[in-house]
């Protein structure tokens, strides 16, 4: 049996880690026109990986990379009755390894790093019409919060 670890992500892997972010991004591009054609990044994931305010995760199996994700603490509004928060981000899992439990696992791992910082408030964003993100998130404990709108001129 293969036996999945989640672990602290290292700057040797960058590459899987880019790999997985065009990942994101061509499986976020259908839920959003203003996405440019050509090659973009949403993150710097060399900074990300170093920041001391950022937790960034693997999970692999047998020393490969099949998923990522972190949480990277945010000041909340001050109106807000908690002072900071994390958002969770770069949730991907390989498509040959979904609907095993691997993004939940990660979420877990990520949740046990937040409460290690005292934060006690999780967010992320996800797009309306992605139902499978929706439904993976709901079934990790998230709840829709917030609808974000937009309009093209």
């Amino acid at each position: 049996m293969h036996t999945l670890n989640i672990r602290k992500a290292h700057l040797n892997d960058l590459p899987k880690l880019l790999e997985l972010e065009q990942g994101i991004i061509s499986a976020e591009r259908p839920f959003d026109p203003t996405l440019k054609e050509e090659k973009i990044h949403y993150y710097n994931i060399e900074k990300m990986i170093s920041a001391p305010h950022i937790e960034v995760l693997v999970a692999e199996i047998d020393s490969e990379i099949i998923a990522s994700g972190y949480a990277r603490i945010e000041a909340a509004k001050p109106y807000l009755n908690h002072e900071s928060y994390a958002y969770l981000g770069f949730m991907y899992t390989d498509p040959n390894h979904r609907g095993k439990g691997v993004n939940a696992k990660i979420i877990d791992a990520l949740k046990d790093w937040c409460r290690s910082q005292e934060i006690f408030e999780l967010r992320l964003d996800v797009y309306n019409n992605n139902s499978p993100a929706i439904k993976a998130y709901e079934k990790a404990g998230f709840k829709k919060h917030l609808l974000n709108m937009r309009m093209g001129l």
